[in-house]
């Protein structure tokens, strides 16, 4: 069987208009609505879901794209903006402005991070998404990349390619082996993707078997893999209400 390919990923330009950092829980409800939008309300009932249900993403392996427009106010001022600047669509949090590389966007006459990823204060809009998470492929350790989604209006700046070589870069260098998706062949091939050696591999529900793919981070590590594909992660931590809800009076209103 033939060896799967090894790409080289490249690092995002300190000129794209957007930021890649890891995920906050601030990004949780535009994360959320932006998944609803590309997937429809009816995406939990995937057979990919049935890997996520209740299960927390792997550690450091969710990852948010976040637009810059709104660093334009950091080059001009070379600080950040006070809490009650922050615009409406902000999904950024009242942290400290250092980043995640050890530099800082509020000394930077750039407004980015030499890194191009970091924790900043006055964010504008999220505008992608992805996560992985922990599985065994028929017993053999991996991850599932998904669900990977890009606002329709960003979708020619190269938000997809940079989210997905990021989440592969950082699973390699957290020793992961190999990661496995449902997705279009023609698209993820470009990242190493393919069908050789995902044949004999199953999901727990209906799925195209050509839209199997995997990419072994490690020479030889989905060699023999076959069987049912499985959840192994964390539980998902459960959320709490911060406030009890208050009953309200509603107005009469004509059927």
């Amino acid at each position: 069987m033939a060896a799967l390919r090894k790409h080289t990923l490249a690092p995002i330009s300190d000129a794209a208009p957007f930021l890649v950092r890891s995920e906050r829980a601030s990004d949780i409800v535009a994360r959320e609505a932006l998944l609803d939008a590309t997937f429809g309300v009816n995406r939990q009932l995937r057979t990919c879901q049935r890997l996520r249900d209740g299960q927390a993403p792997a550690e450091g392996l969710a990852l948010s794209a976040l637009s810059q427009g709104l660093l334009s106010r950091i080059r001009s001022s070379h600080r950040l903006p006070r809490d009650r600047d922050r615009t409406s669509n902000s999904i950024g949090t009242a942290e400290d402005s250092k980043c995640a590389c050890g530099g800082c966007f509020g000394n930077s006459p750039e407004g980015t991070c030499r890194e191009g990823v970091g924790n900043f204060r006055n964010a504008t809009r999220l505008v992608g998404t992805v996560r992985l998470w922990h599985v065994s492929a028929g017993g053999v350790p991996a991850l599932v990349l998904g669900p990977l989604a890009v606002d329709p209006s960003c979708r020619k700046l190269g938000i997809g390619r940079a989210l997905v070589q990021r989440a592969l870069a950082a699973a390699k260098a957290r020793g992961h082996r190999a990661v496995l998706l449902l997705g279009d062949a023609p698209y993820y091939g470009r990242f190493g993707f393919s069908a050789l050696k995902t044949g004999e591999l199953r999901l727990p529900g209906p799925f195209e078997s050509d839209r199997l793919l995997g990419l072994e981070l490690r020479e030889g590590a989905l060699d023999g893999a076959s069987g049912m594909i499985v959840p192994t992660g964390m539980s998902a931590p459960q959320r709490k209400p911060r406030f009890a809800a208050r009953p309200r009076k509603l107005a009469p209103r004509a059927a």
